[in-house]
C-alpha cells in the first residue's frame, strides 16, 4: 500500500465490544447480566424465527432465567411506523436491554428501537448524521448473515413510510453496545442469500478501499476483507456446510463493516438505497451484487494502483504487471466472481425498467457516496451505469 505522508485523516471510535468465533451466541446471557440487563426485547424477522436460529439465543435467555419479548415484525424494508410499533412493544414490555438477531434489516431495526426508545419523536426526526442526542438503551447485535455489517455500523438504514424512500440514521450513538458474531448461525443460510450478501461485504470493503476518503487503517481492514471474500465466498455459497469458509465470510463481513464507518463507500450504495425504495423494493445485496462490477469498471481509470491492489487481493496473477494492466481486472475478478456463485445477470427481473432510471439516478446523486466515489459522475454516467444493470 502507498502511503501518502501529507495526508491527514480521523479514524472514528467503535464503541461496539466485538466478541467473534463459533458457538459464541452461548455468551448472550452473560453479557446481559454484565450490563445489569434485567428484561430483553429481541428483535428479530419471521423468517430467522421459521429457521430455528431464533432458539439458539432464547434458548439460552430462557435457562439464564432472563425475562424476555420477542419482536419478531421485521421486514425486508422495515419502515419507520414499524420502528414506532417496536418501541411500542419495548416500553410496554419495560425492557431495558435490545437484542437484535437476523441480517441487516434486523439489526438496523433493533438499533433503532433502542434509539427511539429514549429519544422522542419520530424516527423521521433523527434521519441523518449525529442528530440522536440521548444515549440509546444498550443494543447487543447478533448477525446470522455475512454481509451487511451493521452490528458494527454507525448507520441504520429503513423506509420513510410517508415517501417509500429509504433513508437512514448515522452517529456514534447507533453502534450497537455489543456484536456476537457466531458463523454457526450462517450455516444454514440458502446459497441465494450467502452469495448476495457476501457481495454486499465485498462492496463495502472494495467501495471503502478505493474511494477518495479512505485512510491506512481503513484501508488495512478493507484489504484484508477483499482477500477473505476472494478466497471463501464460492466455497461458502457452493458448499454452505464448510465451517471454514463461513467463518471466513463471516469475518470479512465484520472487518469490512469496521473499515467503511469512517469513510462510506461508493456509487453500488449511492444507487442501492433508492433501488430498495418505492415500488421497486430491490433487495439491498442484490442491487449491489449486480452493480458493483459495473460501478468498478467506470472506477478503476481514476484509481489504477488501488484496483491493481484489490485484484491481487482477489487472486489475480497481476505481480510485475503496470497499475494500467492490472487495475481492470479487478471488476473482472468480481465479475467472473458473480457469475460463479449465481447472481442475477441483471436487475429487471426484480422490477427495474427504463421508466425506473431517472428517478434512481436522481435519488442517488444526493448521496454522500458519490462525494467520495473515486470518480467524479455527471447524470449521465450514472446514468449509463444503471442502464447496464437492467
Amino acid at each position: 500500500m502507498n502511503m501518502d505522508v501529507g495526508q491527514r485523516f480521523n479514524f472514528l471510535p467503535l464503541p461496539t465490544d466485538v466478541h467473534f468465533g463459533r458457538g459464541i451466541i452461548s455468551t448472550l446471557p452473560d453479557h446481559i447480566r454484565a450490563g445489569n440487563g434485567r428484561r430483553v426485547l429481541v428483535v428479530t424477522d419471521p423468517g430467522v424465527r421459521a429457521a430455528g436460529l431464533l432458539d439458539a439465543a432464547t434458548a439460552r435467555l430462557a435457562d439464564a432465567a432472563l425475562d424476555f419479548s420477542i419482536y419478531d415484525e421485521v421486514t425486508a424494508d422495515s419502515g419507520s411506523a414499524l420502528i414506532a410499533r417496536g418501541v411500542e412493544a419495548l416500553k410496554s414490555f419495560d425492557a431495558d436491554v435490545v437484542v437484535g438477531i437476523g441480517g441487516g434489516s434486523a439489526l438496523d431495526t433493533a438499533k433503532a428501537i433502542a434509539a427511539m426508545a429514549t429519544n422522542p419523536g419520530s424516527p423521521l426526526d433523527y434521519v441523518g448524521l449525529h442528530k440522536i442526542k440521548a444515549r440509546p438503551l444498550p443494543t447487543i447485535a447478533v448477525p446470522t448473515t455475512a454481509g451487511t455489517g451493521s452490528e458494527v455500523s454507525l448507520w441504520s438504514v429503513f423506509t420513510d413510510d410517508t415517501r417509500q424512500l429509504k433513508v437512514a440514521i448515522g452517529g456514534v450513538a447507533m453502534y450497537p453496545a455489543i456484536a456476537l458474531c457466531d458463523p454457526d448461525l450462517t450455516m444454514t443460510l440458502p446459497a441465494p442469500l450467502t452469495a448476495a450478501t457476501g457481495m454486499d461485504a465485498l462492496a463495502h470493503a472494495i467501495e471503502c478501499y478505493t474511494n477518495t476518503a479512505c485512510q491506512p487503517i481503513s484501508a488495512s481492514l478493507a484489504l484484508a476483507a477483499i482477500e477473505l471474500i476472494g478466497r471463501y465466498l464460492r466455497t461458502a455459497t457452493l458448499n454452505g456446510a464448510d465451517p471454514e469458509s463461513r467463518y471466513g465470510v463471516m469475518l470479512a463481513s465484520t472487518m469490512a463493516g469496521m473499515a467503511m464507518n469512517p469513510t462510506r463507500l461508493g456509487l453500488a450504495h449511492a444507487l442501492a438505497m433508492p433501488l430498495g425504495s418505492w415500488d421497486l423494493k430491490i433487495p439491498h445485496s442484490v442491487a449491489i451484487a449486480v452493480t458493483l462490477p459495473l460501478v468498478m469498471e467506470f472506477n478503476w481509470t481514476a484509481a489504477p494502483e488501488r484496483f491493481a491492489a484489490v485484484a491481487r487481493a482477489l487472486g489475480e496473477p497481476v505481480d510485475g504487471c503496470p497499475a494500467v494492466a492490472a487495475a481492470p481486472r479487478a471488476a473482472a475478478a468480481v465479475g467472473a466472481l458473480a457469475d460463479a456463485i449465481g447472481i442475477p445477470k441483471g436487475l429487471s427481473e426484480y422490477g427495474l425498467s427504463q421508466r425506473h432510471v431517472p428517478g434512481v439516478v436522481a435519488e442517488a446523486m444526493k448521496s454522500g457516496n458519490v462525494a467520495v466515489n473515486p470518480r467524479r459522475t455527471s447524470v449521465d454516467e450514472m446514468t449509463a451505469i444503471l442502464c447496464r444493470a437492467l
